[in-house]
This record gives C-alpha cells, structure tokens and sequence, in this order.
C-alpha cells in the first residue's frame, strides 16, 4: 500500500519567509495546506502573491480566511491613519517593538492554523516567524513558539489524546540571507513572493519600509538580485 504523506498546516502570508516554510514542509515530506488571512491589512496584495506561491507548489488546498482586525486597530499595518515607519538603511531601524506590530497576530493566525489542523488530523504546523532579521515583534521569538506549543497540545483533542502537535518554525534561527538562500536551493521563485508593508496601488514595493529593507539586505548577503525588483522595474 502507497503510503500517504501526512498533512501539515504552513502559515502562508506571501512573502519571502512563508514560501520557504512551504518548501521546506514539501521537502520534509508533509502534504501542505496553506492557510492566508485577510485581516484588513493595507498590503492585501500579499494574499495574490500567496495564492501564486500555493500554485507553484502544487499545495494540497489553499485556505483564505477573513478576519477583520482593523477594527482594532493599533498598527501601520491595520490603521491607515498611521503612517508605516520608512527608513534609508536597514541599519537604521530601531530596537523598540515598531508601529507595524499587529497585537497578537501571530497567536491569533496560529489559533486558526491549530483548529484546522485537528480537522485534518494533522500533527504539524509550520510558521515562518525569524528571530534574527525581524522587526522585533514578540511573537516571532523561540520562548513564544515553544509556550504556544504547549498550549496546543493542551488545548486540543488531539494533545490530550496523545497525539503531540508540533509548531515548527525552521527559520526562527537563520538570516535572511540563509534563508533566501535556503529557498533557492529547494525551487522558491522569489518573483512571487512580496514583503513590502506599504506598496503602490500598482503593487510595487516602497523599498524604504523595515521589511523592504531586511529583504533587501538578505538577498544582498546572499549575492542574489531580488527578482521581485526586477518585475517591478
């Protein structure tokens, strides 16, 4: 009998970071499904971007789910009143938790991912959250993911059963450079992916936001012209 690769839930928000994890899951074996929010953010573009990730990929399903945290508000992301911080060098980005910080974004996409994983019986969900090249938002860092882990599976039928659910989150480690990188090496065509928090109407990146910026200095680690740029040219 063939045997089927298991299911495993991969947070895909259409960037850089979340297409690696998709490869990396298919590489790992797993049977990917994807899992996007609409969450009133102003770079909605993304989910286009991610839809073309999952189609490159071949993913078993691709799931959109709208959630509207723009009525809370609190963030350049979710709030058009406040403007997205822009700086000219990545090395200019401050140490403080920056306006684009989405209040418990993480936790909330992770809840979702973590109930459609028990449907699907799935014991893994994969996220792309980075603790080296990151804006420093709190819930991108290792103590985060392993207390969230924790309460998976002491939240879940499936953790009080026996079955342990396990968050992965394999770039948590690595720089942005390793992990473009990374991504190369395992067939992620980096021209569909978007990280710009403030793009044009048209789509094309600021190139001055603090995800702008990491990009561009990872694929300057990395020796690698951005072909997301090139498209946009």
């Amino acid at each position: 009998m063939k045997n089927v690769p298991a299911p495993a839930v991969v947070l895909l928000s259409g960037g850089l970071d979340s297409a690696t994890c998709v490869a990396i899951a298919q590489q790992s074996g797993f049977s990917v499904y994807a899992i996007s929010f609409r969450y009133g953010q102003r770079h909605s573009i993304e989910l286009t971007r991610a839809a073309a990730v999952a189609k490159h990929f071949s993913i078993q399903k691709h799931a959109i789910i709208d959630i509207d945290l723009a009525k809370l508000g609190g963030s350049a992301l979710t709030d058009m009143a406040i403007d997205v911080p822009k700086h000219d060098t990545a090395e200019e980005i401050g140490t403080d938790i920056p306006l684009t910080y989405v209040p418990a974004r993480n936790t909330v996409f992770l809840s979702y991912a973590l109930a459609w994983a028990e449907v699907l019986d799935s014991n893994d969900i994969f996220i792309g959250v980075n603790a080296l090249d990151y804006s420093g938002y709190p819930d991108c860092r290792p103590e985060y993911i392993q207390a969230y882990e924790m309460v998976a599976n002491l939240a879940t039928k499936r953790g009080v059963s026996g079955e342990k659910l396990t968050i992965h989150a394999p770039l948590i480690h690595m720089t942005k450079g390793e992990i473009i990188r990374k991504g190369i090496d395992l067939g992620v065509d980096y021209s569909l992916t978007v990280s710009c928090y403030d793009p044009t109407p048209e789509g094309k990146p600021c190139r001055r936001c603090d995800s702008c910026l990491l990009r561009a200095r990872g694929f300057a680690q990395a020796g690698i012209s951005d072909p997301a740029l090139q498209e946009t040219q």
